[in-house]
């Protein structure tokens, strides 16, 4: 006769053996795909670019929760993945298998690791002035035609689009 295994509820506070809550879990998976994201979009920018594309995801975070919610997502994983936000997490994208392999051993991100972490905790100052979004100064997208950025950071130009 074969036994079924007893199914025993855990206590919900409790992930693994190291104690760690699943609000702990939760927040290294956040401060992961932060990083990741500010990794693939903003390496080259250095560390004041990765912030200021962390900020515009963290303004844009924000507007959703002021707002309840919104079409980019509502917390910082879902508003980085948001298909075809952020070109890095594009499967087409060339820097999408490479942002799967990055890892703290490249100074590039374990810097974003650094802004992520900050970000995370609510630690980072915007220096976009409220931007929701950006682009490199090499293109203008659809959006941008006819408006005026708020800053132009390394290069990237930012905007704010949406009201929060």
């Amino acid at each position: 006769m074969n036994k079924k295994p007893k199914l025993v509820a855990l206590d919900t506070c409790v992930v693994s053996k190291d104690n760690k809550s699943m609000q702990d879990f939760y927040d290294e998976i956040t401060v992961d795909t932060l990083a990741r994201t500010l990794w693939g979009e903003a390496r080259g920018e250095g560390s004041e670019g990765m912030k200021a594309v962390a900020n515009v995801i963290l303004n844009r975070e924000k507007i959703a929760q002021n707002k309840g919610k919104f079409w980019w997502g509502n917390n910082i994983i879902q508003i980085c993945q948001k298909p075809y936000q952020f070109s890095c997490w594009n499967r087409a994208d060339p820097n999408f298998r490479k942002l799967q392999s990055a890892d703290e051993g490249d100074l590039y991100f374990a810097t974003a690791l650094r802004i992520a972490r900050r970000a995370v905790i609510g630690a980072l100052d915007d220096v976009t002035l409220g931007s929701t979004h950006y682009h490199a100064r090499s293109i203008t997208p659809y959006w941008a035609k006819g408006r005026v950025p708020l800053m132009t950071i390394g290069n990237h130009k930012f905007y704010s689009l949406v009201e929060g």
